[in-house]
């Protein structure tokens, strides 16, 4: 997938508006909409959790989430990216994340996120830290592309 991050630090670079006017090709340096946003089916089966079991959810409210989760993954990468890319680092991890997410203003989530970072290390700890693929993997994603988050 192409990176294809504006200044604004949001796909496509324009100022956060996710109309696309069509299905892009990577190529053409535009982001197809399925590369943008998360799958639908799995907003779906996250916000259903939160419902009692008869509670159903309306096609545009997924939507809805779908397109907000997106923004903010790439707006906490994005300046997680920033302060990776000015030490001179291309490995994005948990830790700036986290940092990024103080600076950005979402204090409340830092503590409840530290637990979880924590537990995702220790369990991580008893594999072999390696993917089926034999790359490194641990809690890292390249910095720059963040379509690359893994479990967060």
């Amino acid at each position: 997938m192409a990176d294809s991050l504006g200044a604004s630090g949001s796909p496509g670079g324009g100022g956060g508006s996710h109309e696309s006017g069509g299905d892009q090709s990577p190529r053409s340096g535009g982001v197809r909409e399925q590369d943008r946003y998360l799958p639908i089916a799995n907003i779906s089966r996250i916000m259903k959790k939160a419902l009692p079991a008869n509670g159903k959810i309306a096609k545009d409210a997924k939507e809805t989430v779908q397109e907000c989760v997106s923004e903010f993954i790439s707006f906490i990468t994005s300046e997680a990216s920033d302060k990776c890319q000015r030490e001179k680092r291309k490995t994005i991890n948990g830790d700036d994340l986290l940092w990024a997410m103080a600076t950005l203003g979402f204090e409340d989530y830092i503590d409840p996120l530290k637990v979880y970072l924590q537990k995702y290390r220790e369990g991580d700890n008893k594999g072999s830290g390696k993917t089926g693929d034999g790359s490194a993997r641990k809690d890292g994603v390249q910095a720059g592309n963040p379509s690359n988050v893994q479990g967060y």
